[in-house]
């Protein structure tokens, strides 16, 4: 297995692929080169940190073909894109799927390295914000169901009076199975609280 993040260099053109292969080897990467979109997609799922160098235009399954199928089975790695001509349309399709940089041959070896460079730190952060994801939906597991009720209304603002109101429990109760999400979701407020439930998607509405 690679060690560290892998750049996969996407192109038609041999002479391109080793080119970049070689310019991303001699700045410390590892590199895999791929023909085509297809050959890419043989390979088993990547699951690891990294980002694309991808060709626009190649036989069969063009590089914007390619961006659609990645986000579809769940690939979070960045792309760059590299064209033979500059295309305002298909730059900014490029750019809205995601990309993070459209550059036209012949690229400058800086820009493509320091793209490269920008690509790889933003996979670090998603991943990084992944993990910490599955780490709060593993901490909401572990609540009981009148645990996630508790939890929905104190993000939602609701005092313990009104929590024990509405689900028609004593406000001494509602304070024990407080105490509870605050120790099972690991936090020492109500502000950490709710920071963690929008992160994944409960909101201060009460969602």
């Amino acid at each position: 297995m690679a060690r560290g993040p892998t750049v996969f260099v996407i192109d038609d053109d041999p002479s391109v692929r080793k080119a970049v292969a070689r310019l991303l080897r001699s700045a410390g990467h590892h590199a895999e080169t791929f023909g085509s979109a297809e050959e890419f997609l043989s390979r088993p799922h990547y699951d690891g940190p990294g980002c694309l160098i991808l060709d626009v235009k190649m036989p069969g399954q063009s590089g914007l073909d390619l961006q659609e199928v990645l986000a579809k089975e769940g690939y979070h790695l960045p792309i760059i894109f590299v064209s033979g001509r500059s295309d305002i349309a298909i730059s900014v399709k490029a750019m809205k799927g995601g990309a993070v940089d459209f550059l036209t041959k012949p690229f400058d070896n800086t820009v493509l390295l320091e793209a490269v460079r920008l690509s790889l730190e933003k996979s670090r952060q998603a991943r990084a914000s992944h993990a910490e994801v599955r780490e709060i939906q593993q901490r909401l597991h572990a609540l009981t169901m009148r645990e996630h009720e508790v939890l929905s209304l104190v993000v939602a603002g609701r005092l313990n009076k009104q929590i024990a109101y509405e689900l028609n429990i004593s406000e001494k109760t509602v304070k024990v199975h407080r105490a509870r999400v605050m120790e099972k979701m690991r936090v020492d407020s109500v502000a950490d609280l709710v920071r963690l439930a929008e992160k994944v998607g409960i909101s201060a509405a009460g969602g």
